[in-house]
């Protein structure tokens, strides 16, 4: 099973606050059946170092490799629209997509509007033209979405697809999230659901999502 989403690389976000740190989420993921790790650090102030995250992540897959030599750990970014924009959409989004897979996971703002999609939508087609396969993380967050899940239908039209983030389960952060993702997942428009783990725990969530909503899933 693959992890799409995971904030395990030490001392580069809000996750991992160090290496022990990180083992003990690998950990954690092994033991949720997780043997393909996607190591997606934070593309958004105050957190994003380029090199620094590139160098956590060769220090990571290095240590991970030696506990676990079967399990695959690979690198790609969650990346929020706003600081992409602030950044250079042209000078970074090519550098920003997923190690070996093509995917983009891009972050919409949880306060977005219905306007701002006008926005999104330039950008993911533009995506969508360098080659990008766009997956937007934990839409279930965002509050247009929350109050219209026909923009999520839109997304999934344009070639999006959505990746639920496991701790919907529970409440999600702020406890907004349960009642949209069951919304959209009754839709059927997730194609993922991720851990987006910053903790062990957050790897048992993930155990319970996947074995209440993974039939729920489309291609």
């Amino acid at each position: 099973m693959r992890d799409m989403h995971c904030h395990i690389l030490p001392g580069v976000d809000d996750g991992a606050a160090n290496l022990r740190a990180s083992i003990s989420m690998l950990d954690a993921a092994v033991d949720a059946g997780v043997d393909w790790v996607v190591c997606t650090p934070h593309v958004r102030r105050p957190y994003f170092d380029f090199s620094a995250m590139n160098r956590a992540y060769r220090v990571f897959k290095d240590a991970a490799g030696r506990r676990y030599p079967r399990v695959r750990v690979s690198l790609g970014w969650e990346v929020n629209h706003h600081t992409l924009i602030q950044l250079g959409f042209e000078r970074w989004a090519p550098l920003l997509g997923f190690e070996g897979t093509g995917e983009f996971l891009l972050e919409l703002s949880d306060l977005a509007t219905p306007s701002s999609f006008d926005l999104y939508e330039r950008s993911i087609f533009a995506l969508q033209g360098m080659g990008y396969r766009v997956v937007i993380a934990h839409p279930e967050r965002c509050r247009a979405i929350q109050e219209d899940a026909a923009l999520a239908e839109d997304l999934v039209r344009m070639g999006c697809k959505l990746q639920a983030s496991a701790d919907f389960v529970a409440g999600g952060r702020l406890g907004t999230s349960k009642g949209p993702a069951k919304r959209l997942f009754k839709a059927g428009l997730y194609s993922y659901i991720a851990s987006d783990a910053h903790t062990p725990e957050h790897y048992r969530l993930l155990s319970r999502a996947i074995k209440k909503y993974g039939s729920k899933l489309t291609p």
